[in-house]
């Protein structure tokens, strides 16, 4: 099968060939018959047949390829705009303004690697005036990625507001997505719940790259509790538990920032981007997400493997809401 394909010639190919035979054979005609065209009025006429029977079909076959050109070009457009509108409304899923709440600031960025992006951020306010944070990360890229991100999105913030404990939500979570998803599919998601009035973290993880914790110049894993989602019926994730102190960074983040560079090799890994975070913990969140940024894309290259997510989540010293 793929022998017989490998050697059939497409549309444009069979163009050329005939094409190209045409214009061979007049001037092969043109060649030889050069002495007779003023004795044989026969010989006159068919040279002057296949000489015009050419440049039709040349003409034919350039007004096909503008014909095509054109036509590729409004599909080109109509899909550009189509994935244009698509990231437009993925990024209106992510949190346009970070709720401003006891003892906690934030900063995230979002950047694709094909258009839009299987990954996802959020951060809620709960009813009971705890805050929940969450990063995941869709198996594959583009459209369909995307597709059910917006699905994670839609229930995690349904579960989160009805107060479902963190290893209950993710159970529920995991049923909603053995119903949507293939089998191809899976979630990685790490949650976590935050207590201002006691300065605790009570988090799950399915399956994610642990969340980094950097307290001075040490560091913390919050390690994978669990297995990822939309792969098995029954899964069971382990809570952990930690208490952040004034000063305290903690970093979510995708495999896009980790695995940066793989295609090239050598990845930008775990160790580079703590140090990156030690290093600049003591920065505004902003202009410690640009120098993290900026040092996945030079270390990368020209292009990202896959999508890059990073949220920054800094304990600070009030725990009064401000107005």
């Amino acid at each position: 099968m793929e022998i017989r394909a490998w050697f059939t010639p497409s549309r444009a190919m069979r163009d050329r060939l005939y094409l190209t035979g045409l214009l061979v054979g007049a001037g092969i005609l043109l060649y030889v018959g050069r002495g007779l065209l003023g004795k044989s009025e026969l010989v006159a006429w068919g040279l002057t047949f296949g000489g015009t029977s050419a440049v039709a079909v040349l003409g034919m076959t350039l007004y096909r390829v503008q014909h095509e050109l054109r036509a590729s070009r409004r599909e080109l457009a109509r899909k550009e705009a189509e994935l244009s509108f698509a990231l437009q409304v993925q990024q209106a899923l992510f949190p346009q303004r970070f709720p401003v709440h006891k003892g906690l600031e934030f900063c995230a960025v979002c950047v694709p690697a094909r258009g839009v992006s299987g990954d996802y951020y959020d951060v809620i306010s709960l009813p009971d005036g705890r805050l929940a944070f969450a990063i995941a990360d869709v198996s594959g890229k583009g459209i369909s990625a995307a597709i059910l991100m917006s699905t994670v999105h839609a229930v995690l913030r349904t579960l989160a507001s009805s107060g479902r404990a963190p290893d209950f939500l993710l159970a529920d979570l995991n049923r909603h997505l053995l119903q949507v998803s293939g089998d191809s599919r899976f979630t990685t998601v790490f949650y976590a719940e935050w207590n201002p009035a006691t300065r605790r973290l009570r988090f799950v993880n399915a399956g994610h790259l642990p969340p980094l914790l950097i307290g001075g110049r040490e560091r913390l894993r919050l390690v994978a509790s669990g297995p990822p989602l939309g792969v098995l019926e029954d899964v069971t994730h382990v809570v952990g538990e930690v208490e952040l102190s004034p000063g305290d960074l903690l970093a979510l983040y995708s495999d896009g920032v980790t695995e940066a560079g793989v295609t090239n090799g050598s990845e930008f890994g775990e160790e580079r981007l703590a140090s990156l975070l030690i290093a600049n913990a003591s920065r505004p969140l902003n202009e410690i997400q640009h120098t993290v940024v900026g040092a996945v894309r030079d270390w990368s290259g020209d292009e990202l493997e896959d999508d890059l997510t990073l949220v920054l989540v800094r304990a600070t010293g009030s725990t009064e809401e401000a107005l």
